[in-house]
């Protein structure tokens, strides 16, 4: 029987939009299948390359709006694409700023390196623009494109090599048509409910004595409410703590993984470890947030 191949639009998670890209990797494969071209000493590929040619510097798409990306889920045994709107890309390239992850780079997916800073990025907007210059034609309004610095010595021989083909981002979207049966709180959602805990309603000027009074009676009353929280937030930080730990197994055994060629193994323990990574960091603010409410 044929398995039927699902097409899937990703959008961004509201509640982890520090992670919607958490990373650019150099890849050998890159899932956009479009290729970065690299400015060099000893290789020009463009006639006024001669400016960077000491630069080592590399320009790329990261997302191409409307791109269509295969991919295999191995706990279904299912194929299916996923792909990005314009408004999305333009989105996630904002936030990729906004929260400074423009430092973080990996290779393969897998070890976060050194070394590699995107310098430049931009949102192609019109047919005249300047990535024509370095030969990327026919791309669609809304592409991201990045220019990367790489002064990582093992990673430029890669990519003058050939190695290293492209890139591929690392982040964190949801399907659109996913419904959850269960809707954890936001972060934002926690903490607005600590304030409405810690809140006092507004009192008439009177005495000082009677303004004391009131004050002592409130602290009194919340007490135990904050006791709670502070005995919730140390479990919930024990749950973030098993997680990280479980994102390292995950990471030692897909090592182990990608020696041994498996492939399946390999994108299970990828998906896992990811997931693993941002709960832990989802409950280690939740866990952060509370605690520092119950000090005060």
């Amino acid at each position: 029987m044929k398995k039927k191949t699902r097409i899937v639009e990703l959008v961004i998670s509201d509640d982890s939009q520090e992670l919607t890209i958490d990373a650019i990797s150099l890849v050998s494969s890159p899932a956009i299948e479009q290729d970065f071209v690299f400015f060099g000493k000893e290789k020009n590929n463009l006639t006024f390359a001669k400016v960077d040619e000491e630069k080592r510097m590399l320009i790329s798409p990261a997302l191409i709006p409307n791109k269509q990306i295969f991919r295999y889920d191995p706990q279904t045994d299912s194929d299916y694409y996923v792909y990005f709107s314009k408004e999305t890309v333009a989105t996630a390239a904002a936030l990729y700023l906004k929260h400074n992850n423009h430092h973080k780079a990996t290779y393969e997916h897998s070890d976060r390196v050194s070394g590699v800073l995107t310098v430049e990025s931009w949102i192609k907007e019109g047919e005249q623009d300047k990535s024509n210059l370095y030969g990327f034609k026919g791309l669609p309004l809304g592409t991201w494109f990045v220019k990367m610095k790489i002064e990582n010595n093992e990673l430029w021989e890669k990519i003058k090599s050939g190695e290293v083909k492209g890139l591929s981002i690392e982040g964190y979207f949801i399907d659109r048509m996913e419904t959850m049966s269960k809707k954890e709180p936001t972060t934002e959602e926690v903490r607005t409910a600590l304030k409405e805990l810690l809140s006092v309603q507004k009192v008439e000027l009177g005495l000082i004595d009677d303004l004391e009074k009131k004050y002592n009676k409130l602290q009194a009353s919340a007490k135990p409410h904050m006791d709670k929280a502070y005995s919730e937030a140390a479990k919930i930080s024990k749950i973030a703590m098993e997680l990280l730990d479980v994102s390292q197994q995950a990471d030692k055994l897909l090592k182990q993984a990608k020696e041994l060629g498996a492939d399946k193994a390999i994108n299970t323990l990828e998906q896992l470890k990811k997931r693993a990574e941002v709960k832990e960091k989802y409950y280690s603010t939740i866990a952060e947030g509370i605690s520092k409410a119950s000090n005060k």
